[in-house]
C-alpha cells in the first residue's frame, strides 16, 4: 500500500540525536507514512542506533559520503508516498506534526510547499519562538510573499515542510555541489515558482546548538554562489533583494567571525547597507576581536535565558 507521506532522512554521524529523531516520528498521531533513511556513510555508531528501533516502516538506504543534497535526492527518489517531508536526524516533530500537513494539504490541495512554525533551540536550556515577518493568525494560509514574510526567522525550514513529489522535480532537486545551504536555495526556487502555505501552530524544534556548518569557509564559498544564484529574478522582485541582502549580512558577518577576510571583503562591496538595521550596520563595521566577543556575550545570555537578535 502507497503511504500518504515519505519521511527523508539523511544520516550522518548522528549517534546522539537519531534515536530520538526517529521516535519522534514513530510518536505521530498520523501513522499513514514511510521512513527513508539515507546512511551518507557514517563512520560513528548512527546506523547500530538507527537498527536498534525495530519498525517496519522504517527503510534504510546505504551510500558512500556524497553530502545531504545526495543523500536527499536519493531518498526522494525511491519514495513512494506522493507527499514528500523532510527531517534532519538531529530534530524532532512534536506528534501532531503530519497530522497538520494533512489537514493542511486537504485544505489547500493547489499549495505546492507547506510549512509548519517551529520552535529554535538556542541553548541546552533555552527554546524561542521562531519570529515571522507576517500579522499574527491562528489557522493555516497562503503565503503571498514568501521573502518579505522571511526577513526575520525563515517560513520555511528543512525539517518544517511538506512538498509534493512532482512539484519537487518541476522546481529541481537539491544541488549535488551544494553540501551546505541546499536548503536556501530549494525554498528560493518554491517561493519564485509555487504557492506556499503556512500553518502557524508549531509542530517541531530546531535544534540550533549542533555546531552550524557554515564555520567551515568552503561552506562559506557555498553559501556565496547561493545568494548570488538568483541576480536576474532579485533585480525584478524587491522583497527577494532585501531577502538576499540580509542573507550576505549574516555570511559577512560568519566570514568576518572565521576570519574569510576574502569572502567578507567581497560580500562588503556587494551588501546595500540602507535596508539594514542601525545594530547591523555596527556590527559590519566592528573590528573581528569585537565581533567575537560579542559573540561570546551572546551565548552567555543565551546561558541564562535572554535572547538578542540582530534582525530585530
Amino acid at each position: 500500500m502507497t503511504p500518504y507521506f515519505s519521511i527523508i532522512i539523511p544520516l550522518y554521524n548522528k549517534e546522539d540525536f537519531i534515536a530520538d529523531t526517529i521516535k519522534s516520528v514513530l510518536n505521530q498521531t498520523f501513522t499513514d507514512f514511510e521512513i527513508i533513511v539515507v546512511n551518507d556513510g557514517s563512520t560513528d555508531n548512527s546506523l547500530k542506533e538507527l537498527q536498534s528501533i525495530k519498525d517496519h516502516r522504517i527503510i534504510t538506504i546505504q551510500q558512500k559520503n556524497q553530502g545531504v543534497s545526495i543523500a536527499r535526492n536519493n531518498g526522494i527518489k525511491n519514495a513512494k508516498g506522493d507527499y514528500i517531508t523532510l527531517l534532519d536526524a538531529d530534530d524532532e516533530w512534536k506528534p501532531n506534526h503530519l497530522e497538520l500537513f494533512y489537514k493542511t494539504i486537504k485544505q489547500f490541495p493547489n499549495g505546492a510547499l507547506f510549512c509548519n512554525a517551529y520552535d529554535i533551540k538556542s541553548s541546552d536550556n533555552y527554546i524561542i519562538k521562531a519570529t515571522y515577518n507576517i500579522e499574527q493568525v491562528d489557522h493555516p494560509h497562503i503565503i503571498k510573499d514568501y521573502f518579505k514574510a522571511s526577513l526575520i526567522d525563515a517560513i520555511g525550514w528543512t525539517s518544517a515542510i511538506c512538498f509534493n513529489k512532482k512539484d519537487f522535480y518541476d522546481v529541481g532537486e537539491f544541488v549535488p555541489e551544494f553540501t551546505s545551504g541546499q536548503d536556501l536555495d530549494l525554498l528560493i526556487r518554491f517561493a519564485l515558482r509555487k504557492t506556499i502555505v503556512f500553518n502557524p501552530t508549531v509542530t517541531c524544534c530546531y535544534n540550533k546548538t549542533v555546531k552550524n556548518s557554515l564555520s567551515k569557509k568552503k561552506y562559506q564559498e557555498i553559501r556565496y554562489t547561493i545568494v548570488n544564484s538568483f541576480k536576474d529574478e532579485e533585480a525584478q522582485n524587491a522583497s527577494l533583494n532585501k531577502y538576499l541582502n540580509l542573507n550576505r549580512y549574516a555570511l559577512a558577518m560568519q566570514c568576518k567571525l572565521i576570519g574569510n577576510k576574502a569572502l567578507y571583503k567581497k560580500l562588503i562591496s556587494e551588501i546595500d547597507l540602507k535596508p539594514l538595521n542601525l545594530k547591523q550596520k555596527t556590527l559590519l563595521r566592528t573590528p573581528r576581536f569585537s565581533a567575537i566577543l560579542m559573540k561570546k556575550f551572546y551565548f552567555f545570555l543565551l546561558k541564562n535565558k535572554l535572547y538578542i537578535s540582530s534582525f530585530k
